[in-house]
């Protein structure tokens, strides 16, 4: 094989597989290096996909035992079955796992097996697992390692009794106890999983709310649905220690208002208080420029401070930390590299937590419009008031459209709903055209549908609301 490249990706998460489909599309001879046995990165093995997975199995269960009954669906003698679960969710992975390959071989990328080093501006050196070394030269090299899970100091994760999310979709039995730290994305799906599956789960969060940076009617709203599931909640509460007592843990936490301490025993604690990036040695021995963040700096081309050398997803300090925003860089970066005109806007990246309820949002929440002194209004539209949902029985939730008081124009919008995750597309659109509400409000949605409380909310931003 000729070792000389247009194009080589340092990792093959959504955006670095997506990254080295898109340049091979444009001509680029492409090459992709992952350092894990499969492809895909940590979303597709041990991320967004399998919790999906377990997310979907774990609530038709719930459903199974709580509600069909009701529906006229007799079911008696309903068994949790944990081991087929997480086969299921294992088969999941490894049918996308083959997917990735496909698209590399139609696209005539070539798969490099090892761990990637950068040696020098235009040198890629892959270590493969017997210790193996080739080096191999590429005009462009995109860095797309993404990110690795945090955790508190003085917490040490082992992924048996004191786990981050890789170890909480592993678990081979319900734990009888579960404490979850942290109230983010994270967090609140896995602590939905083991709760319906049976757990006891309490939930730490250090502020006073959840879901850090999303408006807080739906940060309020959701948590009484939380509470209602049978999830516990410390809220405003620091946690000052984790220890192992044979194979238990004991948690202590203190509240930061009233500085009351207290402990509690579980049998696995989930550590969710965040991501961080993971750039190795080679980074900085290079000479490439990171932020007071530790985050590899970009221009507006995600070029690095090392000319042909572009960096996209959760290493740069840009958007979320998600994967259909590092897709997006990944073409980005590839039409760019290619002398097109490669764009990612950040205003319009939506957010979704696959609870069940889903919560979904995008664009600007009411404390940033403060913040920027933007005048703006309000439409909110529960979904007790929507046919289909009413007929679901998926009655929680509401759509909140926050549009600019002058223009009408979308800025933000969040949803609580079970199929939220679907429904924020349309949002997504709105604002990528820059819509108003009105234009929302004179879109003809089908009937009965839940998107049809999209057009109800858009008629409240003017008070002129149908069926509320």
């Amino acid at each position: 094989m000729n070792n000389n490249f247009d194009v080589i990706v340092i990792g093959s998460g959504p955006g670095g597989y997506v990254c080295a489909i898109r340049s091979a599309q444009l001509g680029f001879k492409t090459a992709c290096v992952e350092s894990q046995k499969t492809l895909g990165g940590t979303c597709l093995n041990v991320g967004c996909i399998p919790s999906k997975s377990l997310l979907n199995s774990s609530e038709m269960y719930r459903k199974a035992k709580n509600e069909f009954n009701n529906l006229g669906i007799e079911a008696k003698n309903i068994k949790l079955n944990l081991s087929k679960m997480m086969n299921n969710k294992n088969k999941s992975i490894l049918t996308l796992n083959r997917g990735v390959e496909f698209l590399f071989k139609k696209n005539k990328i070539i798969h490099l097996k090892g761990k990637g080093l950068i040696s020098d501006k235009n040198i890629v050196t892959v270590i493969s697992d017997s210790g193996k070394k080739v080096n191999y030269k590429a005009k462009n090299i995109v860095i797309s390692t993404g990110s690795v899970p945090t955790s508190l100091s003085g917490i040490k994760i082992d992924e048996k009794t004191i786990v981050s999310s890789t170890g909480a979709l592993s678990f081979d039995k319900i734990p009888k106890k579960l404490i979850v730290i942290g109230g983010g994305y994270i967090g609140l799906e896995l602590s939905s999983v083991w709760r319906r599956l049976g757990s006891d789960v309490t939930v730490i969060e250090f502020l006073d709310h959840i879901i850090p940076g999303m408006d807080r009617d739906i940060s309020n709203e959701f948590l009484k649905i939380l509470n209602k599931q049978g999830i516990n909640f410390k809220l405003d509460t620091k946690v000052t220690s984790v220890s192992l007592i044979k194979n238990k843990a004991i948690v202590d936490f203190t509240n930061n208002k009233s500085a009351i301490r207290e402990r509690l025993e579980c049998n696995k604690v989930l550590v969710a208080v965040g991501r961080k990036s993971n750039i190795g040695a080679d980074i900085s021995k290079l000479g490439i420029k990171l932020d007071n963040q530790e985050k590899i700096q970009v221009n507006k081309k995600f070029e690095t401070s090392i000319k042909n050398i572009y960096a996209i997803g959760d290493v740069i300090n840009k958007g979320p930390m998600l994967a259909h925003k590092a897709e997006d860089e990944g073409i980005a970066v590839a039409e760019i590299i290619a002398g097109q005109a490669g764009h990612v806007n950040y205003d319009v990246i939506p957010t979704v937590i696959y609870t069940s309820p889903e919560v979904a949002t995008v664009g600007k929440t009411e404390k940033q419009l403060k913040k920027e002194n933007i005048k703006y209004k309000v439409g909110k539209f529960p979904f007790i008031a929507n046919s289909r949902a009413k007929i679901n029985s998926e009655a929680e939730g509401f759509v909140k459209i926050i549009a600019d008081q002058k223009t009408d124009k979308v800025l933000g919008v969040s949803i609580i709903s079970t199929v939220a995750g679907t429904m924020i597309a349309e949002l997504a659109l709105a604002l990528e055209f820059g819509a108003s509400a009105e234009d929302i409000a004179r879109t003809c949605h089908a009937h009965p549908t839940h998107n049809e409380a999209v057009k109800e909310a858009a008629l409240a931003v003017d008070k002129r609301t149908i069926h509320f």
